[in-house]
């Protein structure tokens, strides 16, 4: 028998932690499965969906920029994430056979801060992507506001808090921070290969958080900023970590052991 695998694609995808991850899990539950990094282009995104639906060992696969908008087009949508957050970041195997599209991004970023009251507390969010409309989706269910959104384009930012129903602003990127509750840079600045996230955090209050969802480097320009400000930071293994356990459920059908968290965070990081 064909052993089931799944997978994590994207372009580019080999900074991915995603099978450290997932191999991790198989191995301590002893599930004799794969997970691997495969590279796959915007242009080549529908003949590589195609190709897995004809592979019956094929689980599913997780989504890394640029396709967790242009993967709604591939998949069926029955929890109605197009409506909703409007991206998507794991793609399943139903039992039927049929892929079904889904955000586990939402969840995995939400669960470090589960315990702060943000109700009524102003935001930034930095990008205006599909992890940002993950972050937005989580932000808008405990009542955020006003969120300040800080994009290149700005006009795309503003079309992002319309449709979550949030109040707030969009600004340029070199537009000067406001004060804030939390800011959170869901864009790929700071990540290896990317240009540098700069900006200024004298703005925000001693007590703001600061939470960025790029995870290579673990310790972005961002959040070294944020500790010599002594600031609360939240890291972006926290969110993958979070995504990840949601998925890899769907995938193989157990949960993960997330009580070795500390040991898994520790492979990650060395």
């Amino acid at each position: 028998m064909t052993q089931a695998f799944a997978e994590v694609i994207g372009d580019p995808i080999t900074h991915s932690k995603s099978p450290l991850i997932h191999g991790f899990w198989l191995d301590a539950l002893g599930i004799d499965a794969a997970y691997r990094a495969t590279h796959v282009t915007p242009a080549d995104l529908g003949a590589f969906l195609a190709q897995r639906q004809a592979d019956p060992a094929w689980r599913g696969c997780n989504i890394t920029i640029p396709h967790k908008q242009a993967a709604l087009d591939h998949v069926a949508d029955p929890g109605g994430v197009r409506s909703s957050i409007g991206a998507i970041n794991t793609v399943f195997r139903s039992d039927d056979g049929t892929f079904i599209g889904t955000n586990t991004d939402a969840g995995g970023f939400y669960a470090p801060i589960a315990d702060l009251d943000l109700a009524g507390q102003p935001v930034v969010v930095i990008g205006a992507g599909g992890a940002a409309r993950a972050v937005l989706f989580a932000l808008s269910r405990v009542g955020v506001g006003p969120v300040t959104i800080l994009n290149r384009n700005v006009l795309k930012g503003a079309a992002l808090l319309s449709s979550f129903g949030l109040k707030g602003q969009a600004l340029p990127l070199t537009a000067a921070l406001p004060a804030a509750a939390l800011l959170v840079n869901t864009s790929a600045l700071g990540m290896v290969g990317q240009p540098p996230l700069e900006i200024d955090l004298a703005p925000l209050p001693d007590d703001a958080l600061v939470y960025d969802v790029v995870y290579a480097p673990l310790e972005t320009p961002l959040l070294q900023a944020a500790r010599a400000r002594d600031l609360d930071t939240v890291d972006g293994l926290e969110m993958l970590v979070g995504q990840a356990a949601l998925a890899f459920e769907l995938f193989f059908g157990a949960e993960p052991p997330r009580d070795r968290d500390e040991e898994l965070r520790a492979l990650l990081s060395a």
